[in-house]
């Protein structure tokens, strides 16, 4: 078993390992929910999720339906996409925290990047603002 397969295993099983949590999302195709364990980012007092990989799946599924984020508990989330522009903080902040594990997503990008490099990648790495409700 690999180390990405036991955390997801951990994480579906309520325990946040690192700040790990699983987005439940309803699949804009089937209606059936679709979960994802993703790494919820705490920045300035606001909740976010950033895509590493891209524009996946569970981004394709947030834009169409919001999403809902489950650890030990449910916890119910409007997800506001931020322009790419605005989200170089964000993306810098991620990449800080979160860097060791998905770093090879993000082309030699990392925290001590330019601004510029930074804004020049987000594009491919969607940031979604959270909000409970």
């Amino acid at each position: 078993m690999t180390l990405v397969t036991l955390v997801t295993l951990v994480t579906r099983a309520g325990v946040s390992v690192l700040g790990s949590r699983v987005l439940e999302v309803r699949g804009r195709a089937s209606g059936q929910p679709r979960r994802t364990p993703v790494n919820l980012l705490t920045y300035e007092g606001r909740q976010y999720l950033v895509s590493a990989r891209g524009h996946g799946q569970w981004v394709r599924n947030v834009r169409a339906a919001g999403g809902e984020l489950r650890g030990r508990s449910r916890t119910l989330y409007h997800a506001d996409e931020l322009d790419p522009a605005d989200s170089v903080a964000v993306l810098r902040a991620y990449l800080k925290r979160w860097k060791a594990e998905v770093g090879v997503f993000f082309d030699g990008i990392g925290p001590d990047s330019t601004d510029e490099e930074i804004r020049r990648i987000a594009p491919r790495h969607p940031v979604f603002a959270l909000t409970a409700g």
